[in-house]
């Protein structure tokens, strides 16, 4: 995953379920902390967000698991909007350690927004794209990109 800054961070905390009889946390573990990571991030930074209206669905999805995690382990998912198009933007994430700082994971996905109402994608409003721009520290809009 190229340098990313990572602004936002969210503890996980570690469940026995989430520990298979290998003593690890499984693999498919590894997309509900992505998940958690998401809505919070979406949560605390765009204003006005109706969960009963506004969807955030994932379209495409890639990880790279880089080391295990063990049941013990203190970890937090950080999440990045790396690029923002007209109904779709980018997401990096990553599981680190919070005490050795080593990243267990990288995740890449690609998310649209979705109007649960109509059942149809939407575009991402001015309100979200200004406040994601703002907690970035940069204009993330494709248009922009080059």
């Amino acid at each position: 995953m190229k340098e990313i800054q990572f602004n936002h961070t969210l503890p996980i905390q570690l469940r026995f379920n989430d520990v298979d009889k290998f003593g690890h946390v499984n693999n498919t573990v590894y997309f509900s902390f992505c998940d958690l990571g998401k809505t919070e991030y979406f949560a605390s930074v765009c204003p006005d967000v109706n969960w009963e209206k506004d969807g955030i669905v994932v379209v495409h999805i890639e990880a790279d698991f880089l080391a295990q995690i063990y049941g013990s382990d203190p970890i937090a998912i950080q999440t990045a909007v790396t690029e923002i198009g007209t109904k779709s933007f980018h997401l990096a994430q990553r599981v680190v350690n919070t005490e050795t700082k080593e990243v267990k994971c990288t995740c890449t996905s690609v998310m649209v927004t979705y109007d649960l109402i109509k059942h149809e994608s939407k575009p991402l409003t001015d309100k979200w794209i200004e406040a994601i721009c703002k907690f970035e520290g940069k204009d993330l809009r494709k248009h922009q990109l080059g």
